[in-house]
């Protein structure tokens, strides 16, 4: 299962992200995970940076491991954080769609995750 978390100004395509994620998780044998993803602006992101990665920037992604079960049995893998503002800037520079960017930086996501 996956949730996603985001502001309502942020344009992205809920069920895609779904799909990709829930493709992302059985291609490594974890379709029986729960996995959030949160959508933040580059101030929220940078604060989670600073407090977690000591670094004072606001960066695409940052995915943390959880794996462990919470309410009836469901198993929580991790959340992964994605700054959207950042995505968009990155998608420019690399000459990409932005949803190919969230694609991609899901992917990098879930293989932290996995490690």
């Amino acid at each position: 299962m996956v949730h996603i978390i985001t502001s309502s100004r942020y344009k992205i395509d809920r069920k895609r992200i779904k799909n990709t994620v829930a493709t992302l998780l059985e291609a490594y044998g974890l379709s029986d995970y729960q996995l959030n993803c949160i959508f933040v602006g580059k101030t929220k992101m940078k604060a989670i940076a600073l407090t977690y990665k000591k670094e004072n920037a606001a960066l695409p992604v940052l995915s943390f491991s959880y794996k462990e079960t919470i309410e009836d049995g469901e198993r929580l893998l991790g959340e992964i954080f994605l700054c959207y503002p950042q995505i968009v800037l990155l998608a420019a520079e690399r000459n990409k769609k932005v949803e190919v960017m969230v694609d991609e930086l899901l992917k990098h996501g879930v293989e932290n995750l996995t490690r």
